[in-house]
């Protein structure tokens, strides 16, 4: 009897996981896009709130420095990690998506991807897990937003 508890424990969990990636992706469609007129993020679902300047210049400053952020339209923590950089930013990150296409999972497969989400960067150690702005801007030599010039 404890067999088919645990089997069924694991189907119950393996269904939550897809349901909330259904969830977290559900505003996709919404039409998100960038300055080029398409959002590099777009399964991953539209961030909550706009951008700051900062978040903006990091997400261009990440894609300017060849730093590639893996994620899977299903996970929860890729839709978390790509709305801490707001609308605008997070439509332009450097974003591989690793499970819609055979591509995608040739890709991921290739570049030995274990978890999601997984920021590369070359010269730096790979990074597993959702990443703060602040750890981002570090590990990535980030130098800050541009300040406005005084009078």
């Amino acid at each position: 009897m404890p067999r088919y508890g645990s089997l069924r424990s694991g189907l119950l969990i393996a269904l939550s996981t897809v349901l909330l990636g259904f969830t977290a992706t559900a505003s996709a469609v919404s039409g998100a896009t960038t300055a080029s007129g398409s959002s590099t993020t777009a399964t991953l679902g539209e961030a909550l709130s706009a951008s700051t300047p900062e978040q903006k210049e990091l997400s261009a400053h990440l894609r300017a420095r060849g730093a590639v952020f893996y994620g899977a339209w299903w996970c929860p923590a890729c839709f978390q990690q790509k709305n801490l950089f707001g609308k605008e930013g997070g439509n332009s990150l450097p974003y591989v998506e690793c499970d819609k296409t055979d591509d995608g999972r040739s890709r991921c497969m290739a570049a030995q991807i274990r978890a999601f989400p997984t920021w590369d960067l070359a010269g730096k150690e790979r990074r597993e897990g959702v990443q703060t702005i602040e750890e981002l801007k570090v590990w990535s030599g980030f130098s800050g937003a541009a300040k406005p010039s005084q009078p």
